[in-house]
């Protein structure tokens, strides 16, 4: 005979409330924890973003602006250490670390010291700075190709050369000098002919139209190679 009952002829839906019973009252009190800690923690993240966070962001923002405004007109001095009344990159740097507005000081700090000559600067705040916009983050890898070359630490700067060209290739004129740049140092002063050759080709492919994709196929020709394709 097939039915809900078992051979003791307890249905078996109780036997199944039962030992749900039983579970939670030997764990009853732990998941009760669990379940307060969660709610505590997501409380917790929620207010931290909203009430901390957020308003460090927007501080940050307003702090930077004048600096920003002193960055873009290349009052490079100004912009760094501030005017007195407004904020530097570099405060804005040191005191709302970990916010976007840093973040993005840290680009602008690591640019106005590559133009300043001052490169050790300029790699220390290059590199700490990231970035999701891959055109952005390009142009932060060949500062700091700019700022290692100038250092005469020739083959950390081919390194990120390479790095800037392929991060983003929809800025044509960027990418093509980035990339002219590695073949460059590749040639003249790393002595790596076939890397330098690889590297032209790829400017002429991808590049041909750029003002550096014109000057090409003198540098293959210096190199010995002719018509390349």
């Amino acid at each position: 005979m097939s039915d809900k009952k078992n051979v003791q002829g307890v249905d078996s839906g109780e036997v199944a409330i039962a030992k749900a019973k039983d579970f939670w009252q030997r764990n009853s009190k732990v998941i009760s924890i669990v379940f307060v800690a969660v709610v505590l923690l997501g409380g917790g993240w929620f207010a931290y973003q909203q009430f901390v966070k957020k308003p460090k962001e927007q501080e940050a923002a307003q702090k930077m602006f004048k600096a920003e405004e002193y960055w873009r007109m290349d009052s490079l001095n100004l912009a760094l250490n501030g005017d007195g009344a407004n904020m530097g990159l570099l405060k804005v740097i040191s005191r709302y670390d970990g916010t976007k507005a840093a973040n993005l000081a840290k680009f602008m700090a690591g640019s106005a010291y590559v133009k300043l000559k001052d490169n050790d600067k300029a790699i220390k705040y290059l590199k700490d700075f990231d970035s999701d916009s891959k055109q952005v983050q390009a142009r932060a890898y060949k500062l700091l190709g700019d700022a290692y070359g100038d250092k005469g630490s020739a083959a950390e700067a081919f390194d990120y050369y390479k790095k800037a060209a392929r991060e983003f290739d929809g800025d044509a004129f960027s990418a093509s000098d980035a990339l002219f740049s590695a073949a460059y140092l590749a040639q003249r002063v790393l002595n790596k002919p076939e890397q330098a050759i690889e590297l032209y080709k790829e400017l002429k492919t991808k590049y041909p139209r750029t003002p550096a994709g014109y000057t090409v196929d003198t540098y293959l020709a210096q190199l010995g190679v002719y018509d390349a394709e």
